[in-house]
């Protein structure tokens, strides 16, 4: 191997670590927003920041799904937010989306844009691009690995 072409290797490989490196930053920021804002829709069915209908009612105690599902978005979001089991967290935070999706928007209207679950289907997307490509960085699982 001659010396430009290991000069060109090691410029390839510092390239690469470095576009790794903004991704994973950028991944976890994503993350951070992400969950941080889906937190407050599961505090909302709990009856904070104006509740479910904006006058701070929350879902009744124990009915399903409603409550229950309150209770999954704010425990998931506060997995992903930490980067604590993030992937399966984010897995089963984008099944509840998507359940949510059919089972309350989708029989109004068949697009999102009619039946008013454009949120919806956004977090449940988003939820499967992290249980995917992971939490990236900012975890307190990595903070605590070191």
């Amino acid at each position: 191997m001659t010396t430009d072409t290991r000069t060109a290797t090691t410029a390839a490989t510092s390239a690469d670590t470095r576009t790794a490196k903004r991704d994973d930053v950028v991944l976890g920021v994503f993350r951070l927003v992400v969950s941080f804002l889906f937190g407050f829709h599961g505090l909302m069915g709990l009856g904070f920041f104006g509740g479910v209908d904006g006058q701070g009612a929350a879902v009744p105690f124990g009915s399903w799904p409603g409550w229950y599902g309150s209770v999954i978005e704010l425990a998931g979001a506060v997995l992903v937010l930490l980067g604590l089991w993030a992937r399966p967290a984010a897995f089963v935070l984008s099944g509840v989306m998507a359940f949510a999706y059919f089972t309350v928007h989708q029989p109004v209207a068949l697009l999102p844009i009619h039946n008013n679950g454009e949120l919806a289907a956004v977090y449940c997307w988003a939820f499967l691009l992290l249980s995917a490509l992971g939490p990236g960085a900012f975890t307190l699982r990595r903070a605590l690995r070191r």
